[in-house]
């Protein structure tokens, strides 16, 4: 058989779980995750290898109803991808009904000549029947897919029936990536993406969402060996002066936690130290400013 390769992207309204299957399938965490809608930002490159194929998938925020020009440009990058990518997959939950934002993605997947797949996650929280009832559901409501499968990134259940069934939409081609990459984001991007992750769990009831995290390294130097300590200078981004101590927590507590974790985190996937300055920062309203948006590279 040809060797297949080529792009794949998961969309789905938010919160279904898009960044955990793409994290399943690639067989470690490149996507951070979080309980709360509207966690992924940015299109993230994650690549799978088999000894047949690579595929690539490209991880993109959950469609919304936007609320700020941050939500726009968001939901742009999700739209842009379903054209640019040989497969789709349109990611439902199977704990909830298929309802009107199911719908609006559907219709969006359809507008598009990309072959779809219909993926039902969250199979793990609910009972056979249910499921079985869901997938019927939304074949009936949300169009034709080139295959459906039902799955869980929590417990990995399913999960090789979904790269099969992506994989199966690949054209012959040759592999894009190294064998040993697993993503293509920079150093920098991922420590951002790691930090704000860990902002969400460390303080997630009392943090607002309203949080950008930016990185750039301090003193670059391409003469460096690849041993060398990683430094890196944070700025994490708030809307207002009186989220800055939410941000910090009592005597710096929550942050402290959080950038140590996101450090060991980056360390161990860099395989080289790291040393991580962090600043907090007011940019007032960056969600609804067009500069603010480019400068935080949103």
């Amino acid at each position: 058989m040809a060797f297949r390769s080529g792009f794949a992207t998961l969309v789905g309204r938010p919160n279904v779980g898009k960044s955990s299957l793409v994290n399943r399938l690639v067989g470690t965490n490149v996507a951070i995750t979080s309980s709360r809608p509207q966690t992924t930002r940015a299109a993230v490159r994650a690549i799978r290898h088999t000894a047949d194929s690579q595929l690539v998938l490209v991880d993109t925020p959950g469609l919304h109803r936007p609320r700020t020009l941050l939500g726009e440009r968001t939901n742009a990058r999700a739209e842009a991808a379903l054209a640019d990518v040989d497969v789709v997959g349109l990611v439902i939950a199977a704990d909830a009904p298929v309802g009107p934002g199911d719908r609006h993605v559907a219709a969006l997947v359809g507008g598009v000549a990309t072959p779809c797949v219909l993926v039902v996650n969250k199979t793990d929280t609910v009972e056979r029947e249910r499921v079985d009832a869901q997938r019927a559901s939304a074949e009936a409501q949300l169009g034709r897919f080139a295959a459906t499968v039902t799955c869980s990134a929590r417990t990995g259940d399913g999960i090789d029936a979904l790269a099969a069934a992506l994989e199966a939409q690949l054209p012959a081609g040759p592999r894009y990536y190294p064998e040993d990459m697993v993503t293509d984001e920079p150093d920098t991007v991922l420590a951002a993406e790691l930090v704000r992750e860990q902002l969400l769990r460390v303080a997630r009831d009392e943090l607002p969402h309203s949080i950008a995290v930016t990185v750039e390294e301090l003193d670059p130097d391409p003469d460096h060996p690849p041993s060398a300590v990683l430094r890196l200078l944070v700025d994490i981004h708030v809307e207002r002066p009186s989220q800055r101590p939410i941000v910090l927590g009592r005597g710096g507590a929550t942050l402290k936690a959080a950038v140590t974790a996101a450090r060991l985190e980056l360390e161990v996937r860099l395989a080289r130290p790291v040393f991580l300055q962090t600043r907090v920062r007011v940019e007032r309203n960056w969600q609804r400013r067009p500069r603010a948006l480019d400068r935080l590279g949103l």
